[in-house]
């Protein structure tokens, strides 16, 4: 599952990188194939499989409407700066991680999954915080004080509409969708580029997560599955999203870094 989740991503940042191109051909930006091996096992979700210490996992979890949840928006501005400083430096390899790291940020943060409250369902069914889950049988098995107990929690989780089961199967299927479209109207508008101008990268990530909160698209899946309308959504609405918030990110980068250069 994991594999189909570092695809999406890939298939974003390609497209995305693919326009850069159109709207900066000279601009200097780190090729895309130094962007993708900070995917896979060498980004964000593979420290999902790993045992790294308290607060070292990436969380790419927001509440849209919540309007002091802003760890995520903190961890897009630092890694948003982190590139324009490497930008600046031309630092090839330092940028195209944070390059890297920042879209997988914005992405994340703007899948429909990843507006559910999942850590507070998560931390009710084990009674302990993400922190606690080490590797990935730590993800998919729920401790409990007798063996019967342990089975029946283990299925709330990865059982047929399960927490961490309906987040997956959204994801995989949202990517299924995405991946052989050509999204040609992802390139953005001399408006859209005024927009990040003015409101900055963290500014427009909350206008269209707000917008895409609102399409209510992962209470829908859990409610009916994949229907025609949802896919359509998905084709038309977050999808083009996602790549337009990827490419404003590294355009607006990249015109600062050469503005300080």
């Amino acid at each position: 599952m994991y594999a189909i989740v570092f695809h999406a991503h890939q298939k974003i940042n390609r497209v995305a990188y693919r326009h850069l191109k159109r709207l900066q051909p000279d601009g200097y930006f780190p090729g895309i194939r130094q962007i993708l091996h900070f995917e896979g096992r060498n980004g964000p979700d593979a420290t999902k499989l790993k045992k790294p210490g308290p607060g070292e996992q990436p969380w790419h979890f927001v509440d849209p409407l919540n309007l002091d949840d802003v760890e995520l928006h903190h961890l897009i501005d630092g890694h948003y700066q982190a590139l324009v400083i490497a930008l600046k430096a031309r630092d090839e390899i330092r940028s195209a991680f944070e390059a890297a790291w920042l879209a997988h940020s914005l992405v994340d943060g703007l899948t429909p999954a990843h507006h559910y409250p999942y850590e507070q369902e998560l931390a009710l069914l084990r009674g302990e915080d993400r922190h606690s889950r080490k590797g990935l049988l730590g993800r998919i098995y729920v401790r409990g004080d007798t063996v019967r107990q342990s089975f029946k929690r283990s299925l709330l989780l990865i059982g047929p509409k399960g927490l961490l089961t309906t987040h997956a199967m959204f994801e995989a299927g949202a990517y299924a969708i995405i991946a052989p479209l050509p999204l040609k109207r992802a390139l953005p508008s001399p408006k859209d580029i005024e927009i990040v101008s003015a409101q900055g990268v963290v500014g427009l990530f909350k206008q269209l997560a707000t917008e895409i909160a609102g399409l209510e698209l992962y209470t829908r899946f859990y409610q009916r599955g994949w229907t025609q309308h949802l896919s359509r959504d998905i084709r038309r609405e977050l999808a083009p999203r996602m790549v337009r918030m990827v490419l404003l990110a590294w355009y607006s980068a990249a015109r600062e870094g050469e503005e300080e250069a």
